[in-house]
């Protein structure tokens, strides 16, 4: 009588979910301009991260709320296009859910500015 044992992590099947994620996130930066817009900011805001001689604490601060917002603006991209698949007619109830989605992105937007303006502006005075 044999035993099988199961595979803990089955590395085709991840190698496939990794690819899954890498080619949402080029939809995302080919088909999605706000979110074009967000990675060349942080790509600019990476720059200054390591142009300026930043606390450890601060470049962690600044990489979270990079991260926040990008995740953000591809949640927000996700509930854009279901709610187009679940409705092509104008319908208030899913604008009111866009705009909801979409406010969530520019509260973590106007919060990642601040963050920056908190950390780079003593570097720029």
């Amino acid at each position: 009588m044999g035993i099988k044992i199961k595979k803990f992590i089955d590395v085709r099947k991840q190698a496939g979910s990794f690819q899954n994620a890498f080619r949402g996130l080029k939809t995302a930066f080919c088909e999605e301009q706000s979110f074009k817009i967000q990675v060349i900011t942080a790509l600019l805001v990476l720059v200054l991260m390591f142009y300026f001689p930043l606390h450890y604490i601060e470049r962690a601060i600044i990489l979270l709320a990079i991260i926040f917002v990008l995740g953000l603006e591809l949640i927000n991209s996700q509930v854009e296009r279901i709610m187009d698949v679940v409705q092509f007619d104008h319908n208030p109830k899913i604008k009111a859910i866009k705009d909801l989605s979409a406010s969530a992105v520019l509260i973590a937007a106007l919060g990642a500015l601040a963050i920056g303006f908190f950390i780079f502006l003593p570097y720029l005075l």
